[in-house]
């Protein structure tokens, strides 16, 4: 479905875009979302991620105020989620665009900005946006999946919301597409909008976001930026002779937290602790040709913190 809502806001600057406290939903026995805690910063594109059914979709319906917590609140530039104070200041694209199927991309978005009282000059300068004016006579119908998608996208642009929720919108886009997708979204935050985007291309959200937040299993298990995930908890170290780094990093970090890895070492340390290893390698006569906290990649990251325990997947 597509929500488009939008206005100026008199919250302060310091007004988080969104937040959440311990928001929970609850399906008869069911915890669709456990407790959530995130919080979105106004002007940064936030990546939202997590397996299929993870409860993403759900937390994000809460956002919008289309479905109802079960306990705990969320808050849009300071309104509260679901008023229309706060669905005012939100464009949103969420499960999938839905639009009357026998009128054509520009009509479909022309009924939406006239119920708001828009002009069509905001249409037109959606469908550029998404690059679909050459397209926007054709019926919704004859719209591949991709097309689909960007129209989706073009309604939730209609009146420049303060807020953006983007519920997979590079789904069904061919590869030109997804890097058009990636500009736009990088374009529309630096004109100081804010993007709160849910996606399961890990590489898109490794490039285009500034933070993100990991929900697994109903929790948040995580909120930081995409740099402090990718390098924390982990050095890296080259050095000679190897065998004796290998003794000296385990004495100093751990059997458990040292490994080779393509002729060096992987430490899981905090990379703050690189003086005093290195101080330890030097000590022992080891020659020291590289030391440096180790990035892995955002799917690397991903996987690690969403991985079911083995206890649970015997369950199954």
């Amino acid at each position: 479905m597509t929500t488009q809502l939008s206005a100026a806001t008199l919250a302060p600057p310091e007004t988080p875009a969104v937040r959440t406290r311990k928001l929970t939903k609850r399906y008869g026995a069911h915890l669709a979302v456990d407790g959530v805690e995130l919080t979105v910063r106004r002007g940064e594109v936030y990546g939202f991620l997590g397996p299929n059914g993870a409860g993403k979709t759900t937390t994000l319906r809460m956002v919008l105020g289309l479905v109802r917590p079960t306990a705990g609140s969320a808050t849009v530039l300071g309104e509260r989620a679901g008023t229309p104070a706060a669905n005012r200041l939100i464009g949103a694209l969420i499960e999938g665009p839905g639009f009357f199927p026998y009128l054509n991309g520009r009509d479909n978005l022309r009924t939406l900005a006239r119920h708001r009282g828009l002009p069509d000059s905001h249409v037109e300068a959606a469908l550029d946006k998404v690059d679909l004016r050459g397209r926007g006579k054709d019926r919704f119908t004859s719209y591949s999946l991709g097309m689909k998608q960007r129209l989706g996208v073009a309604a939730a642009l209609l009146g420049d919301p303060e807020l953006l929720i983007l519920d997979e919108p590079t789904n069904g886009l061919d590869p030109a597409g997804v890097s058009d997708m990636r500009a736009l979204i990088a374009e529309l935050s630096a004109a100081g909008q804010t993007v709160l985007l849910s996606s399961h291309q890990l590489s898109e959200v490794q490039e285009i976001c500034h933070r993100v937040g990991v929900i697994s299993r109903g929790r948040l298990v995580t909120e930081s930026t995409v740099g402090e995930l990718r390098g924390s908890g982990r050095l890296l170290v080259r050095a000679d002779p190897l065998d004796v780094a290998l003794a000296v990093g385990m004495r100093v970090a751990g059997e458990d937290n040292v490994s080779i890895v393509d002729g060096a070492l992987q430490l899981r340390v905090d990379p703050v602790r690189a003086a005093e290893i290195n101080r330890a390698l030097v000590t022992a006569r080891v020659d020291v040709h590289e030391i440096r906290p180790s990035e892995r990649s955002l799917e690397e990251v991903f996987f690690e913190m969403t991985a079911a325990p083995a206890a649970e997947e015997g369950t199954r």
